[in-house]
């Protein structure tokens, strides 16, 4: 299958940070046609092994997060309508407007209420997230909550969309298009015996801490790590620290990231002809690479970003060969990852 194919039967399911059972068993389906183990570990992290034939050779994990952006029910109004928390980031000026789907009692579809424009002035400034409710059709308190909890999860309803050329918008191509990859990089090794054996990681909570990553890297200990996520894709008005989609995966350097092993995918690119960006970051890359390196005594980390238009709206669009590339380079480092030769100093 193509990558994309996966990424849209990923994004198909649903599984807001802390809440990831939707889409954890879709993850547990995929990662049992290439694995030889697939379990699910205490946080609720999907860990899939293919095993190689040298038990002494140290293990590769690919990683990708599969929780969303999402809301919770706050407050249920006299009114019926319901108040709501965030998990994870937003900007309020794409909420309202949305249509959502509350997870109560029953499944329920709403929508987030916006002023008409009509009765906006000039004085008024955007809405904050505390003045913003979901609207289901209720319209008494006791109707809303004969049908929705606080503590009700809140999720978008925007679905994965083909777009021209290899073009795709998604509800969270941040990180279902990683999760795509690992994949889509076990398909492609599921034919080759390796050496090392290969720790496919579908980590949670990753939009309210990189609380997975944590666990799951202390955990596996493995000899080295690639973490793939998203990074912002060049748009009108977005250029600073942005890349053009459709021109390869991004290659980050900087101390977050084991140098030699990032110049290994970086040699391996310009050998295979694979199209990559490279990005220096002199901090925190904002990644679960940031926790899975310090994890333990330390784990060798790359990351691989995908550009991404809109990150973090009710839509992000990004380019399908980006991925495709992305699963190549992996597959590539690890079928000539032999005996952990690329990650000593």
């Amino acid at each position: 299958m193509k990558v994309c194919e996966y990424l849209k039967i990923l994004d198909s399911e649903f599984g807001v940070s802390g809440c990831e059972n939707p889409i954890r068993n879709c993850v547990k389906s995929l990662f049992s046609k290439f694995c030889d183990e697939v379990y699910t570990d205490t946080l609720g992290n999907v860990i899939g092994v293919k095993k190689g034939k040298n038990k002494n050779a140290p293990s590769l994990m690919i990683e990708g997060h599969m929780d969303e952006l999402g809301l919770m029910v706050s407050e249920i109004t006299k009114e019926g309508s319901l108040k709501f928390v965030p998990i994870g980031g937003f900007d309020p000026k794409i909420l309202p407007g949305t249509e959502v789907t509350i997870w109560g009692k029953e499944k329920l579809f709403g929508v987030i209420g916006a002023k008409p424009p009509h009765l906006i002035t000039k004085r008024d400034k955007l809405p904050s997230l505390t003045e913003l409710c979901v609207d289901a059709g209720f319209f008494s308190k006791e109707k809303a909550e004969s049908l929705v909890s606080v503590g009700d999860i809140i999720t978008f309803n925007t679905f994965y969309t083909e777009l021209d050329g290899d073009a795709v918008a998604a509800r969270c191509i941040d990180d279902r298009g990683g999760l795509a990859i690992v994949i889509k990089v076990l398909e492609m090794l599921s034919g080759y015996e390796l050496d090392n054996d290969i720790i496919a990681v579908a980590t949670v909570q990753e939009e309210v801490g990189l609380r997975g990553a944590k666990t799951a890297a202390a955990h596996i200990k493995p000899g080295c790590a690639i973490a793939i996520d998203v990074c912002h894709g060049k748009s009108p008005g977005v250029s600073d620290d942005a890349y053009p989609t459709g021109k390869g995966p991004v290659i980050t350097l900087g101390p977050n990231l084991h140098s030699r092993m990032t110049r290994k995918l970086i040699e391996i690119s310009n050998e295979d002809d694979i199209e990559i960006q490279l990005e220096a970051c002199g901090g925190d890359t904002g990644t679960d690479a940031w926790e899975i390196q310090v994890s333990g005594s330390g784990i060798p980390t790359a990351l691989l970003s995908i550009p991404v238009r809109y990150m973090h709206a009710n839509y992000e669009v990004a380019d399908c060969s980006d991925m495709e590339k992305a699963a190549r380079l992996i597959a590539t480092f690890a079928l000539k990852l032999k005996d952990g030769e690329c990650l000593c100093w």
